[in-house]
């Protein structure tokens, strides 16, 4: 049986716990053997954001130490997952362990679609969600894209959506713009975040979306600060949640 290691970003710890449980359910559910190792920390992203090289580092080595063993390394986060994947060899000396977590680390839906090649889901959402692409998942794990911009392309996350009966996801007119958080670039340009986040929740509304669903929970976290300050009547969820049979909160 294939061993995976749960890795769980700090902000969904503190605050989304739920993307981390149904996360942890999914798999258990597929039959995996799961394990939540106690002592893992941050990936290192918020101080390579920052320029804070030696402390992403340290985190990087501690990272690659506790999730070396395991077959496979999932997290319900295409940025952290991106952090591993595409800036740990800046950090760190070439290691076969390296290559090993690099090659094994999944973002949950990348995994379910591309590993376990998921078929079926025997769970139902009866609500219309618009899906939200962050950039770290949609530029460079490339769960799929689409606009008037680029060609739209095959989309791995609106493949795993359409096999849970009764949703529908409705179409937005810019699919693959960024909502404005962008870790440091929200707190050093936070007018122009909270504007480029206000246009994300504008689109969703104007296509008559009930729920703003992504697999970044950073970029769902910013949009919902803005919508709950503005009194917007819109809800959010990790796809994940969805995925593993999320009842409506309303």
């Amino acid at each position: 049986m294939k061993r995976v290691g749960l890795f769980i970003p700090c902000y969904i710890d503190v605050f989304y716990p739920n993307a981390a449980l149904s996360t942890l359910k999914i798999l258990k559910d597929l039959g995996y053997e799961v394990d939540y190792p106690l002592n893992q920390s941050c990936c290192g992203q918020p101080f390579l954001n920052s320029g804070v090289f030696s402390e992403a580092k340290g985190l990087a080595e501690k990272f690659i130490e506790i999730f070396k063993d395991f077959d496979y390394v999932i997290a319900p986060s295409a940025s952290c997952v991106a952090t591993v994947r595409y800036r740990y060899r800046e950090l760190l000396k070439p290691s076969k362990e390296l290559e090993k977590i690099i090659a094994n680390t999944y973002e949950i839906c990348e995994f379910l679609h591309d590993v376990v090649k998921l078929k079926e889901l025997r769970v139902s959402f009866p609500h219309r969600v618009g899906f939200h692409q962050s950039c770290h998942g949609l530029r460079e794990l490339e769960l799929g894209v689409g606009s008037e911009l680029v060609k739209p392309q095959y989309s791995k996350v609106k493949y795993l959506l359409n096999l849970v009966k009764d949703i529908e996801i409705v179409d937005l007119k810019r699919p693959d713009e960024c909502c404005g958080f962008g870790g440091t670039f929200s707190i050093n340009e936070p007018e122009i975040s909270i504007a480029m986040g206000r246009d994300r929740i504008e689109d969703h509304k104007k296509a008559g979306a009930e729920y703003i669903v992504g697999y970044d929970m950073s970029c769902l976290m910013h949009m919902e600060a803005i919508a709950k300050r503005e009194n917007e009547d819109i809800k959010f969820l990790h796809v994940v949640e969805i995925l593993a049979g999320a009842d409506d909160e309303s």
